[in-house]
């Protein structure tokens, strides 16, 4: 009975100390993110702008992103719909394949792995005003390099039909880090599977089809998702390169909140869109994982 009655103590005072451990991520978690939350689902209700008093106003901001009264919130919708719609697979497969490169064994693939991840580091405001300059209509580097082979200059950034797809382009900079997942993903599909194919007499194909991406889902599940999330949430490139133009063809959905905060000073708004946003990802990420359990293998199940 005293050794039971000691180690309840000490598991009490094991708990203890966890729960003082984890008290600065605690409240870290509830003074920076959940009771900014709070406050501005509270202000989504409002008409605050900083300057004047805050007045209560209740559906009206939602009534006005939804009944049509700001021509932008649509559009901003649509473009950013747009923008994940393309991205999201273009960098799934860029950077699937390039781990499906550094997973070989080549000398030097040290170097190659880092080569291919040191631009997912850099800063994007950096890099953003470098492609500006690439895809620049009158003097950058791509449209000198067509009119050196003799083809036309291509209007990328102040084109409506061209800046999106643009954009996507530079977003193909930043697959440093999913290439590194997909990467960590293949080291784990299991040897032996790859030697059955070899054994029956399959070839590349045959292991890329029937094993490498099935055991892969996982980690092709956690990427998508994710590409899904921060397509959303793009932000640097609009405001550094395109600040929305041209006619608003690459108003992202979070340059939209940003000029609706700051520029506008409609901070009652914004929070509205901001929540509108909260919600869509949150549906859309639910969405994905109910559908995981049709294509999604996981090797334990």
């Amino acid at each position: 009975m005293p050794s039971k009655a000691l180690s309840k103590k000490r598991q009490r005072k094991e708990n203890v100390w966890g729960f003082l451990f984890c008290l600065p991520c605690i409240l870290g978690f509830i003074f920076f993110a959940f009771l900014p939350m709070c406050i501005s689902l509270y202000y989504s209700f409002t008409d605050y702008n900083i300057i004047s008093k805050c007045n209560f106003v209740g559906l009206a901001n939602y009534q006005n992103l939804f009944g049509g009264t700001d021509p932008y919130f649509y559009k901003s919708l649509l473009v950013t719909a747009l923008y994940v719609a393309l991205s999201v697979p273009s960098s799934l497969i860029v950077a699937f394949l390039l781990a499906m490169l550094l997973n070989t064994n080549v000398k030097g693939k040290g170097i190659f792995r880092t080569i291919f991840y040191l631009p997912s580091i850099v800063p994007v405001v950096g890099m953003s005003a470098v492609w500006l300059w690439v895809f620049n209509s009158d003097f950058g580097l791509v449209n000198m390099l067509l009119k050196s082979v003799g083809l036309p200059a291509v209007q990328w950034l102040s084109s409506e039909t061209m800046v999106i797809p643009t954009l996507v382009i530079t977003n193909l900079w930043t697959i440093g880090s999913t290439m590194v997942i997909f990467l960590a993903g293949l080291q784990d599909v299991p040897r032996q599977l790859l030697e059955a194919v070899e054994i029956d007499g399959g070839g590349g194909f045959k292991k890329l089809f029937h094993v490498i991406i099935p055991m892969m889902t996982p980690t092709i599940f956690y990427n998508l998702v994710m590409g899904i999330i921060n397509g959303f949430q793009v932000f640097t490139q609009a405001y550094v390169i395109t600040q929305g133009g041209p006619n608003n063809a690459s108003l992202f959905y979070v340059y939209y909140l940003y000029r609706e905060a700051f520029e506008f000073m409609r901070m009652g708004s914004a929070c509205s869109i901001a929540w509108v946003l909260f919600l869509i990802i949150m549906l859309l990420t639910g969405i994905m994982f109910k559908l995981q359990k049709k294509w999604v293998y996981y090797g334990g199940e």
